[in-house]
């Protein structure tokens, strides 16, 4: 784990995931290429999981990211994996990424994060257009 994220940019991301999921937030993670900080963890679940795992499948997407583009389903947006116990959703934008797991939640929800969640990433990378 990396100590080095920008306290206000781990804030901001907090701050939309509690915004948009409540309750039902489990866990967030952010994370690059050679980089993985879990952000927040709710206080009834372990730290048993191998975010180092998790991150080498999650990176996955930023080549797929690029694979998916110019395709007839327009722009690749976000990956929801589901879990007997919840949820991941992945957004990437260019070289930063965020997973978050929740409880079980409304699609318009997951669609809620994903905006939400990409519009911190872009406005982190200094992009003044998302992508």
């Amino acid at each position: 784990m990396n100590d080095g994220l920008e306290s206000a940019f781990a804030d901001a991301i907090l701050s939309v995931c509690r915004t948009v999921v409540g309750d039902e937030l489990r866990s967030i993670t952010y994370f690059t290429e050679d980089q993985v900080e879990q952000i927040y963890l709710r206080s009834d679940l372990d730290r048993t999981a191998d975010l180092i795992g998790f991150a080498e499948l999650e990176r996955n997407g930023f080549r797929a990211d690029e694979l998916y583009r110019d395709t007839q389903l327009g722009e690749y947006q976000a990956t929801v994996r589901m879990f007997e116990y919840g949820y991941l959703t992945r957004v990437i934008h260019d070289r930063y990424g965020a997973w978050v797991t929740t409880d079980s939640m409304s699609m318009d929800r997951f669609e809620e994060l994903t905006t939400a969640l990409k519009s911190v990433l872009v406005t982190h990378t200094g992009d003044t257009a998302e992508e």
